[in-house]
């Protein structure tokens, strides 16, 4: 088998890529390891907790022991079905801080600055903007990847907003648009009530085309001769299949395999090649490391009013919602749920926000289990920028064994004085006066949690991943050392090998990184096919005058 592009991994980048090389006429082969994401456990967005704790959608990853919180063992999962982790993930759907991305460029990630990426949001989205407020010019309205908002029918999604508001915070009425800062309404990737994943938006218009096809199967390293990619070997049951690329070899499969595949194909540490016997083609010391992700902690309030989501949360509710949307794409089920939402700064100083909330009228935690107090709703909140850094590393030179993941989470002091700040502020927001009618109590961290040393307690026990990791294989400039990708997405040492997902970010971008991925994957497919990248961005997003004198 051969194309002129074969692509491994059918995540939120790959179903990009495979959508825009396919356009141009180009044959695409597409590896991916998982199968169908047909079935309401995926589709609907409600359901966001289900795909993502089964063995059948998610590779099921935990990093190993870690050394900062007591030897926990955190869940990383990733997508294993078309899609990747946009077909498991909670479609939350964030750009990123504009600064996010001018300091990809000040890190070497050339041409990545936010007047670069800009234009590829743009061309990406397919924003409704009806009665949403926002200023359409920043948004793209006429892209394979829908962007909408809920209804925000529950008094306790508004209240959030108003309790910010009453708090000194901004209000902004598009946090993906001029003005990232404040409390307002939260975007998710869902069209008519359906989860619209990378699957859904790309690649499955992307196979209707004759010159693009998928395979299913292992990718077990990429071949390459002469310090140059020709192929990829494939593991499909017993049988090993070799599938040659006319062009190029473009690996997409995460921010956890991609490393894991570079180095076993012979790109990476040479040190840690040779503890597993790999022959080394490329001796690239930042493969795997540089890994990155956001935690978060879940504050709960018991709800004094019968008004959260808990009502459907036994199985008479749970069938009416499945009934409601599997016959109308309506009710609770057509939402994730996450309809408001806030990024904050921290303290005076800091110049753009560093603090994510998401709001829920529920208590409950992604694996599904719910408080015992009954009705409640929480907060999910973490830091944006944590200075931990972690790596991925081999555990053998078996393709079939999953890597070391090892994310040194909390290991610097100021992620301790970061969430304790979360915590406080918080519990602020929730004391507001939009809030009265509907608190009862605080479930967690509860009420008896005050000092630096209970709230670090809370925190070492409790604190859990956002699911963003990423940076595992950072692009920069081709003299970086610890540079993977150049800003073209080259790999570096080898030619006609590109890597374009979220393991090319050099830091991790405020919010949810799905969206971020895909315009990764936008962008790249434009330097494979040697295009002159979409003219600059001349819009100025909004920064507060208030930064250094000001918290809020």
């Amino acid at each position: 088998m051969e194309a002129d592009f074969v692509i491994i991994g059918a995540g939120s980048a790959g179903c990009a890529m495979a959508y825009r090389l396919s356009a141009t006429g180009a044959s695409v082969l597409v590896i991916e390891f998982g199968g169908t994401d047909a079935g309401p456990l995926i589709q609907m967005p409600g359901a966001l907790s289900y795909p993502m704790n089964m063995a059948r959608y998610d590779w099921g990853y935990k990093s190993e022991p870690e050394p900062h919180l007591g030897g926990r063992r955190l869940a990383c999962p990733r997508g294993k079905v078309i899609g990747g982790s946009s077909s498991i993930n909670g479609m939350v759907y964030v750009r990123g801080h504009a600064r996010d991305f001018d300091t990809w460029s000040d890190m070497g990630a050339r041409g990545w600055a936010y007047a670069d990426v800009l234009p590829y949001y743009k061309r990406m989205e397919c924003w409704d903007s009806r009665g949403h407020g926002g200023d359409a010019s920043w948004r793209g309205t006429d892209g394979p990847l829908h962007v909408t908002r809920g209804t925000r029918e529950n008094p306790l999604t508004l209240a959030f907003v108003k309790a910010g508001q009453q708090a000194g915070y901004e209000l902004t009425d598009d946090y993906n648009g001029e003005k990232q800062e404040g409390f307002g309404p939260m975007e998710q990737t869902t069209y008519k009530g359906q989860r619209w994943s990378g699957a859904n938006a790309y690649l499955k218009p992307a196979l209707k085309r004759p010159n693009c096809e998928m395979i299913r199967g292992l990718a077990e390293k990429v071949i390459i001769e002469d310090g140059r990619a020709v192929g990829v070997q494939v593991r499909r049951g017993e049988q090993s299949l070799r599938i040659n690329a006319r062009r190029e070899v473009i690996i997409a499969a995460s921010s956890i395999n991609s490393p894991k595949l570079l180095m076993l194909s012979g790109i990476g540490p040479a040190a840690h090649l040779a503890e597993h016997n790999i022959a080394v083609v490329a001796d690239r010391a930042g493969v795997g490391q540089n890994l990155q992700d956001h935690l978060e902690l879940y504050i709960q309030m018991a709800a004094s009013q019968p008004i959260s989501l808990y009502k459907y949360w036994n199985l008479l509710g749970k069938a009416w919602v499945g009934a409601n949307w599997l016959f109308g794409r309506r009710g609770p089920g057509a939402s994730n749920q996450f309809e408001s939402a806030a990024f904050i700064r921290s303290q005076p100083g800091v110049s753009y926000p560093d603090i994510q909330y998401h709001f829920l009228p529920l208590a409950v935690r992604y694996d599904g289990q719910a408080a015992a107090e009954g009705h409640g709703f929480q907060a999910h909140v973490g830091p944006m920028r944590s200075a931990s850094r972690g790596a991925v590393s081999l555990r053998s030179s078996d393709p079939s064994d999953a890597p070391k993941i090892l994310f040194n989470y909390m290991s610097q002091t100021s992620d301790w004085q970061q969430f304790r700040t979360c915590i406080r502020l918080t519990r602020e927001i929730f004391a507001q006066e939009a809030f009265k009618p509907f608190v009862k109590h605080e479930i967690q961290p509860g009420a008896a949690l005050q000092s630096d040393s209970d709230l670090d307690g809370f925190i070492f026990d409790h604190v859990e991943s956002a699911y963003h990791p990423c940076g595992t294989c950072r692009m920069g400039a081709p003299d970086d050392t610890l540079a993977v990708v150049d800003p073209e997405a080259r790999v570096i040492g080898v030619d006609n090998l590109r890597l374009a997902d979220s393991s090319v970010f050099p830091q991790i971008p405020n919010g949810n990184l799905n969206g971020p991925s895909i315009m990764v994957g936008e962008k790249a497919s434009d330097h494979i096919l040697g295009k002159t990248p979409l003219p600059r961005s001349n819009d100025r997003p909004w920064i507060s005058p208030r930064t250094d004198t000001a918290q809020r």
